[in-house]
């Protein structure tokens, strides 16, 4: 059964860190591009940031460049999204998701995993 399994968030001061895991199982994700998405309450799922899972090539929504960072660990199939600076407007609840080799949309989705930032 091919999983996508997020952990790491929970509530946080604006300011501060969290680290998101995502743990993939099940099938190889090689060529995939991994990615992270969130929705907040009353919005619609927006993008955050991905990358290759291979290649390390990344991409990142404007709103969270230059404080957010994708990565990934082959050897444990995990790809994090590292967030600093967080900011209240950061509350949500964050999603991985894998898109495999020349599709269009994202096929593969996690549970989620709610990020909270009080001010």
């Amino acid at each position: 059964q091919v999983q996508l399994v997020e952990s790491g968030g929970g509530l946080v001061q604006a300011g501060g860190s969290l680290r998101l895991s995502c743990a993939a199982s099940g099938r190889s994700f090689s060529n995939y591009r991994l990615g992270w998405f969130r929705q907040a309450p009353g919005k619609e799922r927006e993008f955050v940031a991905s990358i290759t899972w291979s290649g390390g090539s990344t991409l990142y929504a404007d709103s969270v460049k230059g404080r957010f960072t994708i990565s990934r660990d082959n050897a444990k199939n995990t790809v994090y999204l590292q967030m600093d600076s967080l900011e209240p407007e950061d509350t949500a609840v964050y999603y991985c998701a894998g898109r495999p080799p020349f599709a269009a949309r994202y096929a593969i989705w996690g549970q989620g995993t709610q990020v909270t930032v009080s001010s």
